[in-house]
C-alpha cells in the first residue's frame, strides 16, 4: 500500500497562509483541536508547501508573530513511498503527521491511517504486540485529584495514566483528551471541550490525539480538581501478548483509543500504544 492511498488528500487539509500571524495559527490549533498547520504561499506558479506550525512553536515563542519566523521544517513524504517507509520515517522523527509533498502540498498522513491500514490488512499486522508493547506505565491513583493527574500525564510526556485503586490494581484509564473536554479556558473563554467533544472529522480526530503535553497555548487554563474516578474510562479494553497488531489496530480503531493496557491474567504487564504497532512495519 502506498501513501497516495492512505492520506488525507489536500482538499481536505486546513492550512494557513502567507505572509500571515501567529493569530491565524490559534484559530486552528486552539479553536479547532489541531495540533499543527502546514503553511502554504500563493506564487504565480500556483500553491507552494513551505513548512509546517505546532502548538510548540507558538509556545516556545511567546514574543514573535509572524509566521514566516514560526514555521519549521519537518520532514515530508510522496503519493509514491510506501505505508511502510512512511511508519519508519514517523518512528525516527517522532511524529505523528508528515506531510505529502511535490513541490506542493498534496496531502497529510498521519499515525491513525497507518493504523487503519494495519487494521484492514494493507500493511503486515502479524506480530504479537507482546514484542511491541512499552513495559514502563504511566499511572496515577484513582482519588487523586485530575489536577494532579494532569501535571502527572504532561511531566510524563504520554497521553495517557493508567488509573490504580487502593490495591495497586488497575481501575480505568485517563488520557489528555479526557481532561480537555472538561477544562475551561480563562478569561471568559468558552467551555474548550465543548467544540472538541462533538467534531466527528477523522482529520481533526487526530488533531486531537497529537496534541502532547502542550494542549491548550498561550491561555491559562482551569481543571476540575474532583477526583480522577469521575472523569475516567472505567470498562478498559486490554489486550494479552498475543494479540496480534492487526487485532489491536482494529480494536483501537474501533473504541476511538491510541492506547490499551497489556495484561497478563489480571495483572498489568505493558502498555500498547497505536505509535507501538507502527514498530511491527519496520
Amino acid at each position: 500500500m502506498n501513501v497516495a492511498e492512505a492520506m488525507t488528500p489536500r482538499s481536505d487539509v486546513v492550512t494557513v497562509e502567507l505572509p500571515g500571524t501567529r493569530d491565524d495559527v490559534l484559530e486552528y490549533l486552539q479553536e479547532r483541536s489541531f495540533s499543527s498547520v502546514p503553511v502554504v504561499k500563493q506564487t504565480d506558479d500556483g500553491e507552494q508547501y513551505r513548512g509546517l506550525i505546532s502548538r510548540d512553536d507558538l509556545i516556545e515563542n511567546p514574543d514573535e508573530d509572524q509566521l514566516a519566523l514560526l514555521m519549521r521544517d519537518v520532514a515530508t513524504t510522496t503519493q509514491d513511498a510506501t505505508i511502510e517507509e512512511v511508519a519508519t520515517l514517523m518512528l525516527d522523527e517522532g511524529t505523528r503527521r508528515v506531510p505529502v509533498v511535490d513541490g506542493e502540498l498534496e496531502g497529510i498522513v498521519t499515525v491513525t491511517d497507518v493504523v487503519r491500514a494495519i487494521a484492514k490488512g494493507e500493511a503486515d499486522g502479524d506480530t504479537e504486540v507482546g514484542t511491541l508493547a512499552n513495559r514502563d506505565v504511566n499511572t496515577c491513583y484513582v482519588d487523586s485529584p485530575l489536577t494532579v493527574a494532569e501535571r502527572e500525564i504532561f511531566y510524563a510526556n504520554v497521553p495517557y495514566a493508567v488509573v490504580l485503586d487502593a490495591g495497586g490494581e488497575m481501575d480505568g484509564i485517563i488520557t489528555e483528551v479526557d481532561i480537555i473536554e472538561v477544562a475551561r479556558v480563562v478569561e471568559g473563554e468558552d467551555d474548550t471541550g465543548g467544540s472538541i467533544a462533538n467534531e466527528d472529522d477523522e482529520w481533526m480526530w487526530e488533531g486531537i490525539k497529537s496534541v502532547g503535553n502542550s494542549y491548550i497555548p498561550t491561555r491559562n487554563v482551569e481543571i476540575p480538581s474532583a477526583p480522577v474516578r469521575e472523569f475516567m474510562t472505567e470498562n478498559v479494553v486490554n489486550v494479552t501478548k498475543r494479540k496480534t497488531a492487526r487485532e489491536v489496530s482494529q480494536m483501537m480503531l474501533n473504541n476511538d483509543i491510541e492506547q490499551v493496557p497489556l495484561v497478563s491474567g489480571d495483572k498489568l504487564v505493558g502498555i500498547v500504544r497505536d505509535v507501538n504497532l507502527l514498530e511491527a512495519l519496520k
